[in-house]
């Protein structure tokens, strides 16, 4: 994988982390014209139920907002999932990095629904993990314990099991069952 400046495209900004290009995608940074299909595919129960913070149903200006935020120079940073050039949709889902704490980073993503069961976020966060964006020690995650499969992501992307928690779901209005997974990165 390369980023989008190793391969003759623009550079990332101080803004804008680069685009990172995967053999069946470009992981990058998410724009204010794919706000129309981050908004569609979130506003589906079916992945807002699977996050902790997207609401449902999905206020005016919530993916507006997303975008800005993680546009910003510091904290947290998401890169699309687009297809395009492989001849398939421009947003197949979400990948996210949030900062924590002395190189510690959290891992989050959605798949839109009409993509599921295609590989698509084992091959995100490989890719992710792979390039190592933000220079991270250690990425943790957190999985519902009723969504199985995203805990079959981290463990085929190489992340080790930690324990049980709870965390509140925002769609859900309720606090959910979940596990939690670190990956060392050095």
């Amino acid at each position: 994988m390369t980023t989008h400046a190793q391969t003759g495209g623009p550079a990332a900004t101080a803004l804008t982390p680069a685009a990172l290009v995967a053999t069946r995608f470009v992981l990058r940074p998410p724009r204010p014209s794919d706000a129309g299909l981050i908004a569609l595919h979130t506003a589906d129960l079916r992945v807002a139920r699977n996050t902790r913070s997207i609401p449902h149903p999905l206020p005016p200006g919530a993916t507006e907002a997303f975008i800005a935020r993680v546009n910003c120079p510091e904290g947290e940073r998401a890169w699309v999932l687009d297809a395009r050039a492989q001849g398939s949709a421009e947003v197949l889902g979400v990948i996210g990095l949030k900062p924590m704490d002395r190189g510690q980073w959290e891992v989050g993503y959605w798949i839109a629904p009409a993509f599921w069961n295609a590989g698509l976020a084992s091959a995100a966060v490989r890719d992710l993990i792979a390039e190592n964006p933000v220079g991270a020690r250690t990425i943790f995650a957190e999985v519902f314990q009723d969504n199985p499969a995203s805990a079959r992501v981290l463990t085929n992307a190489g992340f080790e099991y930690l324990g049980d928690a709870e965390t509140f779901s925002v769609a859900r209005g309720a606090r959910v069952a979940t596990w939690t997974y670190l990956r060392r990165m050095a």
